[in-house]
């Protein structure tokens, strides 16, 4: 007889009234039913705190008036009454004090991206991480949906042959007008450099796209030659991202991102090509992957079909037919980091991921400053 396992306990920081990624890590997180939310401080107000704690149904107690009283507060309860890993989805400035105040208490993380707003915080996570022994999940979504797993396993079993070209893009439009000076709350952070960091547009959807390629590829980047601009009269932070792309093995590559894409929505998509043939997915229609040959017909695969590898099948909840989206593809992220941390063996992204994106952010940055032609990203698994 297999072993009732309970709910996961989840604090969460941020993702207080009217926020929207909190909304979607709450959704995510129970939709497996791997994680219950039971604590959070979710507004440096604590008003709105209590007030977002009571609207999501949590003992009064446990929605507190900030990150040290959680802390404090869980660390009071028993072990088997105290949260098991707090999600943190605030501004990123606060990512790296948060989750290493967090590690050290003894919590587990699951951080949205960016992992930090420089790459000395994302190395202090990481020995946080290290000393800590907890683990620490990234929320790099566009990585849980069932055909970005299936075409990485493909190129990774050799399918396409050698990988020769990669090109990403990610175009926004929400941000062709000024709204981050007209009051709205979301574009107002994201375009200041002491809440979001060095990179704009870049830090915020261009880390995604550099995740994606990297992930479903294979390979790394080695070097970046890239242009940032900033179109919007007056804004401090760039809100659009071009770039060149060099990877190990000598793979060539383009990453497009922008936030100023008037019209736009979530355009996300990948190609990557090889000697033998290549695929391609785009993020608003993702339970189709297009594989296109060399030599025979091109292939559509949907999700759920046939020919998928277990691994894809793994990631599905529904039948072929019954489209599964963006809260699926996060709570397949949830769902790897609760088995994690029972012991089982599961993918996410990681410290890894983020030392590689935050790496990839100042690359991008000092190379768009200056006069050098080419910019390396250091390689290994630790920057």
């Amino acid at each position: 007889m297999t072993a009732i396992r309970h709910p996961l306990r989840l604090g969460m920081a941020g993702g207080g009234e009217g926020a929207f990624i909190g909304a979607i890590h709450q959704k995510a997180a129970a939709l497996d039913g791997d994680w219950r939310l039971v604590a959070g401080a979710f507004s440096t107000d604590a008003g709105r705190s209590r007030r977002s704690g009571a609207a999501l149904g949590l003992d009064p107690t446990r929605a507190y008036a900030s990150l040290d009283a959680l802390i404090a507060g869980e660390r009071a309860l028993p072990e088997d009454a105290r949260i098991d890993a707090l999600a943190i989805v605030t501004p990123n400035h606060l990512h790296a004090p948060m989750a290493i105040a967090a590690l050290e208490a003894g919590f587990h993380v699951f951080c949205e991206k960016p992992m930090a707003i420089s790459i000395d915080e994302a190395r202090a996570i990481a020995a946080a991480a290290q000393a800590s022994d907890r683990r620490f999940a990234l929320a790099f979504t566009y990585s849980g949906y069932p055909l970005v797993e299936e075409a990485r396993l493909r190129i990774a079993r050799g399918d396409l042959g050698t990988i020769r070209l990669v090109q990403v893009e990610y175009l926004q439009g929400w941000l062709s007008l000024p709204i981050d000076d007209q009051g709205n709350k979301q574009a107002a952070w994201r375009t200041d450099p002491a809440r979001a960091g060095i990179g704009g547009c870049l830090g915020d959807i261009g880390t995604h796209a550099f995740h994606l390629a990297e992930h479903v590829s294979g390979l790394r980047v080695a070097s970046v030659a890239a242009d940032l601009a900033t179109h919007v009269p007056g804004r401090r932070l760039d809100d659009d991202v071009s770039a060149l792309l060099r990877f190990d093995g000598d793979a060539r590559g383009l990453l497009k991102a922008s936030q100023v894409a008037a019209g736009e929505e979530n355009g996300l998509k990948l190609r990557i090509h090889g000697t033998r043939g290549g695929l391609e997915w785009a993020q608003m229609e993702p339970n189709t992957l297009t594989i296109r040959w060399l030599d025979r017909p091109t292939e559509t695969i949907r999700a759920g079909g046939p020919g998928l590898d277990p691994a894809t099948l793994a990631l599905l909840r529904t039948p072929s037919g019954h489209p599964e989206g963006y809260i699926e593809a996060f709570a397949n992220l949830y769902r790897a980091f609760a088995a994690t941390i029972r012991g089982d063996d599961a993918r996410y992204p990681g410290v890894v991921d983020g030392l590689r994106t935050m790496a990839f952010i100042e690359a991008i940055v000092a190379n768009a400053a200056g006069d050098v032609k080419w910019t390396p990203i250091p390689s290994g698994d630790t920057v």
